[in-house]
């Protein structure tokens, strides 16, 4: 039976679902309280993410979208090697290669599959009343929405999260990140990571002639470069190896996102009734293994997959949160742990374990990683077809 369903938040975890319910016949709206919502940079595509795209629908689009990585490899900031894994590695662990995509492109590519007039922007939900028959949601601009149940995907500050868990603990991380696309190309076996005391730097090719990059530094909250962000970058990392110079001397200043990186709390209740989370609503994740977006992406695939056994929403709401969170908890929990690694103090320490990483075997780190992002890692609950 089609139900109306209100998705609060037009990010990638928000289009992602509303894109795989309409498919399965749903009546799908979407309000976003933002204007403009293109911004970002680069997102890395696990396969994982790429298997749930496939169950959506969408998976070629967005491989035909970006750029491919098959290794991924690891160095120190004056370009000794601590990982220099084999060309295909990723393609054989993995089961397919990582694909590096614009923020923008995955956005239009899910704006795209649409039907048209599904997003209204500049709009805000302000509360939620559950009747139990469905969800009446006040809206910013004075009105009431009604809708059989609402999907909160409105990030990190969600205030569905907020209506279901009262208020959830936000803290800074203790450190900054930096994002850009550099105009220019890098060799693909270096694509991966350059790591130094109390930093990283990572770099991923994005088609043939781009290049994504993001680098971190522990810093005070809310601070910026005085004389400029590209500038305090390319003197922060000026003695380092290439390719890290070329692409900042590649990048445009104006181009540069800078970020504090927050930790907020999981939220402890993802459904109630007819009103469920998906995406950072539910599990906000520190960037370190690429799968923040990723999860968002299993969520919308996932959820549509529950919603499909039957009409029931409350409990396909309930069987979708008891479905994700073991696997969503357990990557929060790495994520953390490996930010915490790298921008530990006193730095030296930080800079002692990742050069200490270098001896774990290859064969354990790709077995490990396997099974946070490989096409197997993820899977629909109850062996159902994707």
């Amino acid at each position: 039976m089609t139900q109306r369903i209100l998705v609060i938040g037009a990010g990638i975890a928000g289009l992602a679902t509303a894109v795989a319910l309409q498919r399965r016949g749903h009546d799908v709206a979407i309000v976003e309280e933002r204007s403009d919502t293109s911004s970002g940079a680069g997102i890395s595509i696990w396969p994982n993410a790429l298997a749930a795209l496939d169950a959506i629908g969408l998976g070629d689009a967005v491989r035909d979208s970006g750029g491919r990585v098959t290794a991924g490899a690891m160095r120190w900031s004056n370009g000794t090697w601590l990982r220099h894994p084999s060309p295909e590695r990723i393609t054989k662990a993995l089961g397919e290669p990582l694909v590096v995509v614009r923020r923008s492109v995955l956005a239009r590519v899910l704006t795209d599959a649409l039907s048209p007039g599904t997003v209204e922007t500049g709009l805000a939900a302000t509360s939620f009343d559950d009747t139990g028959a469905g969800v009446a949601v006040a809206m910013s601009h004075g009105s009431v929405r009604e809708a059989a149940a609402v999907i909160g995907a409105d990030g990190v500050g969600s205030a569905v999260a907020r209506h279901l868990n009262g208020p959830l603990r936000h803290r800074y991380a203790g450190y900054t990140a930096w994002r850009a696309i550099a105009r220019c190309a890098i060799d693909p076996d270096l694509a991966g990571e350059t790591m130094g005391t109390g930093t990283e730097f990572g770099h991923v090719p994005l088609g043939a002639d781009h290049t994504y990059w993001f680098g971190t530094e522990r810093c005070s909250e809310g601070a910026s470069a005085p004389g400029g962000e590209l500038p305090h970058l390319r003197a922060k990392y000026s003695h380092w190896a290439d390719p890290v110079p070329a692409l900042l001397a590649a990048t445009e200043e104006t181009d540069v996102l800078r970020n504090d990186l927050y930790d907020r709390e999981p939220a402890k209740v993802w459904s109630r009734g007819r009103i469920v989370l998906v995406g950072d609503a539910a599990h906000p994740m520190r960037p370190h293994l690429g799968q923040g977006g990723c999860q968002g992406l299993e969520d919308a695939a996932v959820l549509a997959h529950c919603i499909g056994r039957g009409d029931d929403l409350p409990a396909a709401f309930t069987r979708f949160a008891a479905a994700r969170r073991p696997r969503v908890r357990r990557l929060m929990r790495e994520s953390r742990v490996i930010g915490e690694v790298v921008n530990l103090r006193p730095a030296f320490a930080g800079a002692a374990l990742v050069r200490a990483s270098s001896v774990v075997p290859e064969a354990v780190l790709t077995r490990h990683l396997s099974t946070i992002a490989a096409r197997s890692a993820f899977a629909l609950p109850g062996g159902g077809s994707r």
